[in-house]
């Protein structure tokens, strides 16, 4: 399968679960939302029921003529040892199911409660009468065993939450598709977002591939045919076969140096490699790893000094330090040219410690600074090949620093070369 058919087929995946995840939460949160709304209109006719229910069972069901409270004439009204919801319409059935008050506060709504059947609920329920009145409703047993009824309805009409209800059910389905609908393009673009650093990823994997291959074929190819030219002449000596050797040792160190750096770079992106952390004295470090190169300068005619005063301590680990700098030096020993000159200094401010390395040797192009630290680039292949380098040690050199939190960065140096500029913090 082709690298576009597998990053077209996880982006419709990446869409798919997106998808679905806001579909789902788009639906539980108007679920959610529609239930509780529609609980909370029902509360205050629920709570008016029950306290009615309550006042029944306690003090029994008012007379005919106490029930007419909304009578004309006030002359003719009892007062009631409480005061119902004037919404609460009463039904009062027999024990055979029958509908027996037909008059008073019930008249209002004329002959709509004549086809209703009895239907037991408590807690209470909605019922829809006539096909278009809602009312909650809440029966209770009469508490007077002397008269003939035996089932006492309560019912409040609730034709405006219903219609305030059936309007938000409409605008939240309505909401809900548009927000659905939505999300199937934010799906899209958030499968493109996420993909962005996959691909990025996966080309990063595929260019290290192919040129961790290359780079160890060519030292591989060059051992190969050697041994294989050695293999021909089994009876000449050592010596007639000291360059054919020699250059399989060579290319042997290479092979293994190159390795240990794509196994380090490895172990890095994997976050496999711990730091351990100790107190370094940075001066007395920095003077003691770059002696050995003073005297390697010398040797080639080329002027190597150090310039450490800065008085710090930090935090750091020691060994990756040593790594760090031996990177550095080697490149500013290997692109310096005779007479050419390199410079270590090590400053400090109130937050970081600054260690440049400047070179006055052949230099960087203004591209070459923006992908130095990219791996296996080189800025001049061919003669990178002849020094030996195969474009990983800034690399790490960049590992090692992020590593501890800090920053590096490649300069012009003026009027040539190149300065590294190292910080860290204290």
């Amino acid at each position: 399968m082709s690298e576009n058919k597998i990053i077209t087929r996880q982006k419709m995946t990446f869409v798919i679960y997106n998808f679905i995840a806001f579909t789902l939460i788009f639906s539980i949160f108007g679920l959610i939302i529609f239930s509780q709304m529609k609980l909370t209109l029902y509360s205050k006719t629920d709570v008016d029921l029950f306290s009615f229910k309550r006042n029944i069972e306690q003090n029994g069901l008012p007379p005919l003529q106490k029930r007419t409270y909304g009578l004309p004439d006030e002359r003719q009204r009892v007062p009631l040892p409480f005061m119902p919801n004037p919404r609460i319409t009463i039904l009062t059935w027999n024990q055979h199911g029958e509908l027996i008050n037909t008059e008073g506060n019930i008249g209002y709504y004329g002959d709509i409660f004549s086809d209703l059947a009895l239907v037991p609920s408590d807690p209470p329920t909605t019922i829809v009468i006539d096909g278009q009145y809602h009312f909650r409703s809440l029966t209770l047993p009469d508490p007077n065993p002397q008269d003939e009824i035996a089932t006492v309805q309560l019912l409040v009409n609730v034709d405006g939450e219903q219609n305030v209800i059936h309007n938000f059910q409409t605008i939240l389905i309505i909401c809900s598709v548009l927000f659905i609908l939505l999300s199937l393009a934010a799906s899209f673009i958030l499968s493109r977002q996420t993909m962005k650093p996959i691909i990025r990823s996966w080309n990063k994997q595929v260019e290290f591939v192919e040129n961790a291959s290359h780079e160890l074929r060519t030292p591989l190819t060059i051992i190969q045919n050697k041994v294989e030219l050695l293999l021909t002449t089994p009876f000449e000596k050592i010596m007639d076969k000291f360059e054919s050797i020699a250059l399989i040792l060579s290319e042997t160190r290479r092979l293994s140096k190159l390795t240990t750096d794509l196994l380090t770079l490895a172990r890095a992106d994997s976050s496999e490699t711990q730091l351990v952390m100790q107190s370094v004295e940075l001066d007395p470090f920095v003077r003691e790893v770059c002696e050995p190169y003073i005297e390697l300068a010398q040797s080639q005619s080329k002027h190597l000094w150090v310039e450490a005063q800065s008085g710090t301590t930090i935090q750091a680990d020691k060994s990756r330090l040593h790594q760090l700098l031996v990177i550095l030096l080697d490149n500013a020993i290997k692109y310096t040219g005779k007479n050419d000159s390199i410079l270590v200094k090590v400053s400090s401010d109130d937050h970081f410690v600054c260690c440049e390395i400047s070179d006055t040797g052949i230099g960087i192009s203004e591209e070459g600074l923006q992908q130095i630290f990219d791996r296996f680039y080189r800025e001049d292949k061919a003669r990178s090949r002849e020094k030996g380098g195969a474009g990983l040690g800034l690399s790490i050199a960049q590992w090692i620093v992020n590593s501890h939190h800090g920053t590096i960065k490649a300069l012009h140096n003026q009027p040539k070369g190149t300065i590294i500029r190292i910080k860290l913090p204290k």
